[in-house]
């Protein structure tokens, strides 16, 4: 019994091997897997040296040149208000204010005019009397010489032949003596009389000082637009009591406007143009800039290509904890006006954005900016595959970036926008004229495409 059992079992494994056998015989080898190499399509082009003019973008807020504070100089009620008195109004040059009440002003100038005439009359009167009292000094002088002859010889006579009395000498001698007397007080005030004179004349340039004042001040009552102003803030009603140096108004001259930009100084120093020649009295301060166009954008605009011109103006100042330059740039209200189509005007406030030509820089590279990422890293086709290669900006001018390092001349350079692409990864050239152009048919082009933006979402 335990025989048959043996027998059965070696009979099953048989069995089981020969079918095993029979099968394992029979198979057939796996399909292999062929694998492309994922292409990316993209756009490129050829990039070659060029000279570019510089182009410095920096922005800033533009503001009045002339913004005055208006405070009365002379104190008063106020009688008079211009009708337009109101934030916002643009009076015109040489157009009235406001007025002080003029009265007191009136009455100190009248009052003025008549101490200068009074002057006046002091120093012809003075002149007259002057010439009146030299004539009269020479008949006096005159006269006390024929005293004095009288006298001696009334005196000779008694003394040699004793003719005539003591008594008549001595009378004759006091009537000399008193001639000259005369004579000589005479003379004195004679003498003085240009002295009186001066000091009339000094009184008389008081008086004409006081006048001067006193019109000033009748003047000063009235108070009048010095230039085109624009109200920029009031404090005035009529019958108000106006003091000195209490500011009443603000105004604004918007005829000429500016715009202070703030610049790298190391920037600023490359691309800049500064006259050649130093400051006339040798100050140690920046030469003088070129005056060149600039171009203006109001930053809020709806309509980006609307832009106004200025002219660069000077430096105005350098930060040294910055390490900035701050240049003004001046814009000619004619230039800040609108236009017929209805464009809103350059005005104070405003934030801008101010391009400012600079110097010819040379060997520059232009590229769109869809070529350089946020990075500075710029895309590179070597023998058909994607390199990276990080590049110095130069300058943005709208849509081209420039490159002032990290290419070369002949460089093919991817310009589609790429995110996070793989190094080496295959590129299909799509573009005309560029060399290593990479044909690819159609479908694996599209295939590849998808799969690339599949990869970066």
């Amino acid at each position: 019994m335990s025989y048959l059992r043996v027998l059965l079992g070696g009979a099953i494994l048989l069995a089981g091997v020969v079918g095993f056998y029979a099968l394992w015989s029979r198979r057939e080898p796996p399909k292999q897997l062929e694998v492309k190499e994922t292409v990316l399509p993209v756009e490129a082009m050829v990039v070659q040296p060029e000279d570019v003019p510089a182009k410095i973008q920096a922005y800033g807020e533009v503001r009045s040149l002339d913004v005055v504070a208006i405070a009365p100089q002379v104190p008063g009620r106020v009688v008079h208000i211009n009708p337009n008195l109101e934030v916002g109004e643009v009076i015109p040059k040489g157009k009235v204010l406001f007025k002080i009440d003029p009265r007191d002003y009136e009455a100190q100038v009248k009052q003025s005019e008549a101490n200068v005439a009074m002057r006046e009359n002091v120093i012809e009167r003075l002149k007259k009397q002057f010439a009146i009292d030299k004539d009269r000094l020479t008949r006096l002088e005159r006269s006390s010489d024929l005293a004095q002859s009288e006298f001696e010889r009334q005196r000779a006579l008694f003394e040699k032949d004793e003719v005539g009395t003591r008594s008549g000498v001595e009378q004759v001698e006091r009537s000399y003596n008193l001639a000259a007397d005369i004579a000589a007080q005479m003379r004195q005030a004679v003498a003085l009389y240009p002295v009186r004179i001066r000091e009339a004349e000094n009184m008389l340039a008081s008086a004409r000082a006081a006048l001067d004042l006193a019109r000033l001040s009748l003047e000063r009552a009235t108070i009048i637009a010095p230039f085109p102003a624009r109200l920029k803030s009031v404090r005035l009603e009529v019958g108000q009591y106006v003091t000195p140096g209490v500011n009443v108004l603000t105004l604004a001259n918007d005829t000429v406007l500016e715009i202070s930009v703030s610049l790298d100084a190391r920037e600023a120093a490359d691309r800049l143009r500064f006259e050649a020649h130093a400051r006339p009295n040798g100050e140690a301060w920046f030469a003088r800039i070129a005056p060149v166009t600039c171009e203006i954008r109001w930053m809020e605009d709806p309509q980006p290509n609307h832009t106004w011109k200025g002219t660069l103006h000077r430096v105005e100042k350098f930060d040294p904890q910055t390490r900035t330059m701050t240049v003004a740039v001046r814009v000619a209200g004619a230039d800040a006006r609108s236009s017929g189509d209805a464009r809103m005007p350059l005005v104070e406030g405003m934030f801008c954005e101010v391009t400012i030509p600079g110097r010819l820089l040379k060997g520059l590279y232009r590229l769109p900016t869809t070529a350089v990422n946020f990075e500075g890293i710029v895309y590179r086709s070597v023998n058909g595959r994607l390199q990276y290669v990080s590049v110095e900006r130069a300058f943005i001018n709208g849509e081209d970036v420039f490159i002032s390092s990290g290419l070369n001349p002949g460089d093919v350079i991817v310009t589609t926008r790429l995110l996070n692409p793989i190094k080496n990864t295959l590129l299909n050239i799509l573009s005309q004229g560029v060399p290593g152009a990479t044909p690819v048919p159609a479908e694996e082009t599209e295939k590849a495409a998808t799969n690339a933006i599949e990869d970066a979402a």
